[in-house]
């Protein structure tokens, strides 16, 4: 990136308000030296928005510019930064002062915390006194709730024998649950097996003869195989008589055969008699027909005769046809038309089966469903005998295990009854001095304050009394060490909110915002501040300068050829001089 760009860039950050005006290329002249280039990092790199003059200060500047008032200059700054220093190497001497006062102040805190110390020593060996005092009193008390506490147990004890007798008197009825009912008793069944069924089994037994009567009465032998049957024995019955012992039956067969024969001969005279009627009505349409034509015109005799005979011809072939069919195809025709009479009476007799069949077929209905009825109570009853049995193990499980609680509970009451009754813990007339090798709390309690564990015959109350006080001066100690390690602990804690204190007024001062410097820097700062914002408005107003003058430049080559040759006079004076020589000459030149 071009130095200018950098410039305008950083000009923009800070805030410039014309800023976005300008343009970098015009600035890249500036920074062509080292030194330039150094200032630019500089100024890019550290100036920031805190840095910028605000409206306020530059109005107040430029009032005190306006009024005339001197300002100072680089040197007179300087003589004024110089005075700064005995007022900072005083404020680092008050700082010292302001730490020793603190730490004053600190080990006068931790005085007035030893006094509290004291003085709660002092409450506490009061208190101690008081309590000491207090003893007495308590041990009075103590007998007397010793005294309460027999009565209390005595009720207790009272109250036990009570709840054990309510015990037994429950397992006494839970019992008399499962006692067997007598015939005459009058109390109700709890359980479904103390019920008597003999009522129930007599009437089921009773119903399962009527049952049986009903069936043997009702239904014939061989039922069940004509129900088989059944669907073989719908077959058109040969009415014939032939092979057949019912009188009945060929009764009804001869019967049938007499309306056949009256049947065929009916038939064949009907059929006689509507072959005559319809000839007889085929001619007289014909005559009727012909009879105009004959009377109207002359009629060929010849030819009449011929059609006469012609129609004699056909209509004995005509007879002769009738005449076949009467005799071969009609009968026959006739007879299977008759045998077709017997279809009624067969279709009455297998609906007079059918009928017997229906009724036998309700009344296995009714038979199957008191059989259904009378099987589904004995399941009722079975499933209510297994649900029963179910909940009964179920309680013989929960009765055993309740015994085998009482049991256990029993052996640890006589255990514990064996222990009580030991001799050796039973108080003796003279106090013994050694600790007895039967007494194994004893023992025990013995080892674990002295932490010896080898087995020693030969064991003191005195010994345990010794090992109990050094455990107790043990305690004392550790309570000391712990009391001496709180006070260390808090004296560093009191140093340190001391320390907190003094340098939260350091950094707070009005107890408000937080100062991350010290005055004397802050004025220095706004100096600084207000030398840059004098630094950048003389770069302003030189800029501006400098582009109206480089518009002059682009505009008036006379004044471009000044600036040349104001160049050449601080840079090269040499070659200003040949210049200045050969425009003399041209002038010379141009004048002769």
């Amino acid at each position: 990136m071009n130095p200018g760009d950098r410039f305008v860039q950083t000009l923009q950050k800070l805030g410039y308000p014309k800023a976005s005006k300008l343009d970098g290329e015009d600035f890249d002249w500036l920074f062509e030296t080292t030194d330039a280039k150094k200032f630019l990092d500089w100024f890019c790199g550290t100036v920031t928005q805190q840095n910028v003059v605000s409206d306020e200060k530059l109005k107040a500047f430029n009032q005190i510019k306006d009024s005339g008032k001197a300002l100072l200059d680089e040197k007179a700054l300087d003589e004024v930064m110089k005075t700064f220093k005995p007022a900072e190497s005083k404020a680092r001497e008050e700082v010292a002062i302001g730490k020793l006062e603190e730490e004053i102040q600190s080990l006068k805190n931790l005085r007035s915390l030893h006094v509290q110390r004291r003085n709660k020593l002092q409450m506490m060996r009061s208190s101690n006194v008081h309590s000491h005092l207090k003893l007495k009193d308590r041990e009075d008390e103590e007998a007397r709730s010793l005294k309460k506490t027999l009565n209390d147990l005595q009720v207790s004890s009272n109250k036990l024998n009570h709840e054990l007798q309510t015990v037994v008197e429950g397992i006494q009825k839970l019992m008399s649950f499962y006692a067997p009912q007598e015939m005459g008793s009058m109390t109700s069944p709890i359980f479904l097996f103390q019920v008597l069924l003999d009522k129930y089994l007599s009437c089921e037994e009773q119903s399962t003869n009527t049952l049986t009567l009903f069936t043997k009465e009702h239904f014939f032998e061989g039922l069940s195989k004509c129900i088989e049957g059944s669907e073989n024995d719908f077959q058109l019955v040969q009415l014939d008589g032939k092979g057949s012992n019912n009188p009945a039956l060929e009764e009804k067969c001869k019967e049938m055969m007499r309306l056949q024969l009256t049947y065929i001969s009916a038939k064949h005279k009907l059929i006689q008699a509507k072959a005559k009627r319809a000839s007889l009505g085929t001619g007289l349409q014909w005559v009727e027909s012909n009879a105009s034509a004959l009377q109207s015109m002359d009629v060929n005799k010849d030819k009449l005769k011929v059609r006469i005979a012609s129609l004699k011809e056909e209509s004995s072939q005509i007879e002769s046809h009738i005449a076949a069919i009467n005799r071969d195809s009609l009968p026959a025709l006739v007879r299977e038309s008759a045998q077709l009479l017997n279809m009624p009476v067969v279709k009455g007799d297998y609906d007079e089966q059918i009928a017997h069949r229906n009724l036998y077929l309700s009344r296995q209905d009714l038979v199957c469903d008191h059989l259904m009825k009378q099987k589904a109570s004995f399941e009722l009853l079975q499933l209510g005998y297994e649900l029963e049995l179910r909940k009964q193990r179920n309680v013989d499980q929960q009765l055993k295990m309740i015994i085998q609680d009482l049991r256990q509970n029993a052996e640890k009451l006589e255990a514990r009854l064996r222990m009580m009754s030991d001799d050796t813990l039973l108080s003796a007339d003279k106090p013994r001095t050694n600790v007895d090798s039967k007494d194994t709390s004893g023992h025990g309690l013995f080892q674990l304050l002295d932490g010896d564990n080898t087995q020693k015959l030969f064991r003191t109350y005195s010994g345990l009394e010794s090992v109990a006080a050094k455990l107790a001066q043990e305690i004392y100690t550790v309570k000391n060490q712990l009391a001496v390690c709180e006070q260390e602990q808090s004296h560093l804690l009191s140093k340190l909110e001391a320390d907190m204190k003094s340098l939260q007024d350091f950094m707070y001062p009005d107890g408000s915002e937080l100062i991350l410097q010290t005055p004397e820097v802050s004025t220095n700062f706004q100096h600084l501040h207000g030398n840059l914002d004098k630094l950048n408005q003389i770069l302003l107003e030189f800029l501006e300068d400098l582009k109206v003058k480089r518009k002059i430049l682009e505009s008036s080559k006379f004044d471009k050829l000044e600036k040349q040759i104001y160049i050449y006079f601080f840079q090269n004076e040499e070659l200003l001089k040949t210049l200045v020589k050969s425009l003399e000459s041209q002038t010379e030149v141009h004048a002769s």
